[in-house]
């Protein structure tokens, strides 16, 4: 995987404030609370029905392999901004370069069957990509994309198909769109 079981996560507490940092699998083990990030990626059609990029994560992740999820999300390095480390992922993941905006945020927790817990303050990332951009996804990262209609997806029904945060992240994300266009 380009995203290494041996990087670190930035440990906050429920204001977002940097607490410590730890290792990304053992942070997952014990539930800590540790800053992510999603971006959402949205297209509008020419009869104005808005579009959202969706990826499917490749079954090997370490966790919530072979679900749907967002365009991106993953976590920033130590020194790293959430934009910056955003912009990193979608060339590592997709391929592409786009201009991110930040829509909001929200702490949610989940548990996994693998014994792997998520607890995340995740900031929610957006653009507006005029045209369709030419995603090259890694294969290591990505086996699947897909351009779905907002509308058809929000509220999700089959859950089970989906990360545990996608449909808050593009929640948050698409009523930022919604606010500027």
């Amino acid at each position: 995987m380009s995203n290494t079981d041996n990087d670190q996560v930035i440990l906050v507490n429920e204001h977002d404030e940097i607490l410590g940092y730890a290792d990304k699998i053992e942070a997952h083990r014990h539930g800590d609370l540790h800053r992510a990030f999603s971006v959402c990626l949205f297209h509008q059609t020419a009869d104005g029905e808005w579009m959202t990029l969706l990826q499917k994560r490749h079954p090997d992740k370490y966790h919530c392999g072979g679900l749907w999820s967002n365009s991106c999300c993953s976590h920033p390095r130590e020194g790293e901004t959430v934009l910056i480390a955003a912009k990193r992922r979608l060339q590592e993941e997709l391929g592409i370069k786009v201009r991110l905006t930040e829509a909001g945020s929200f702490i949610y927790r989940a548990e996994f069957d693998n014994g792997l817990i998520e607890h995340e303050y995740d900031h929610v990332l957006i653009a507006v990509c005029q045209e369709l951009p030419d995603l090259h996804p890694a294969e290591d990262e990505v086996i699947d994309t897909e351009w779905v209609p907002v509308q058809a997806l929000l509220p999700l029904d089959e859950k089970e198909h989906y990360t545990p945060w996608m449909e808050l992240a593009l929640s948050i994300g698409f009523t930022e769109v919604e606010k500027l266009y």
